[in-house]
């Protein structure tokens, strides 16, 4: 079956700063389900975000901001809303929006994505050729992977507002409703790796890294206190 029918971009609305400028625990939860858009003269991108992990700034060990400010972060210190892109493993890049009030360090990194237009696009980026919907994975499914199939890169994204159309890249919502979200410890990481901060939508076969067994919680007990308790 083909990917159902999405809205064109210009019936999403962009998520707004103030969307962004609080606890990344909520900004996170809250993203699920969001549409991620890459616009160019040749090509429309959009797909749905089924996961996501928050990094609470400074007071988070495996936040690039626990160091403090660098040149490296800046993105992350600075206004709420824009793409903080870094690359890993000298192999691929991660895409991150900035969270908080300006100054206070804070983001999400984004995991998965499920991919709703321009797959040929997107599969021509990876380099891998599409039979079915089983092979729509291979596009989005991990952070380095949705990177590669949106073309972004720290030189051409970096710092990018994703709350304007003006962008090539942004976010907006098509006031998707997401049926149940589900909470883990994030992955790939080596410090504070029992924080339960990764999130994802339930049974979404999009999602990234399925090695945990973690509880599903109704979206009204998904509070930042409840998470990070974790018990």
């Amino acid at each position: 079956m083909p990917p159902k029918p999405v809205p064109t971009a210009s019936q999403f609305i962009p998520l707004s700063r103030e969307f962004f400028s609080r606890d990344p625990r909520r900004v996170a939860r809250k993203l699920l389900g969001k549409i991620l858009i890459r616009e160019t003269p040749h090509s429309h991108l959009t797909a749905r975000i089924v996961e996501v992990e928050a990094y609470l700034g400074e007071q988070d060990p495996a936040a690039h901001a626990a160091a403090g400010r660098t040149l490296r972060n800046s993105v992350l210190f600075g206004p709420p809303g824009h793409a903080y892109i870094y690359f890993i493993y000298g192999n691929y890049y991660c895409l991150n929006v900035s969270c908080e009030p300006e100054g206070h360090a804070g983001g999400v990194l984004f995991r998965a994505l499920e991919p709703l237009s321009g797959l040929e696009e997107m599969a021509h980026a990876r380099g891998v050729t599409l039979r079915g919907p089983k092979d729509w994975p291979l596009l989005t499914s991990g952070p380095g992977r949705l990177c590669e199939a949106f073309g972004i890169t720290r030189i051409r994204d970096n710092g990018c507002d994703l709350t304007s159309k003006g962008s090539s890249l942004w976010i907006g919502d098509d006031a998707y409703r997401v049926r149940g979200i589900v909470a883990t410890p994030r992955i790939g990481i080596t410090k504070a790796t029992e924080m339960p901060l990764r999130f994802l939508i339930k049974n979404n076969v999009f999602v990234s890294g399925k090695k945990f067994r973690p509880e599903a919680l109704p979206n009204s007990s998904l509070k930042p206190s409840l998470i990070v308790a974790g018990h």
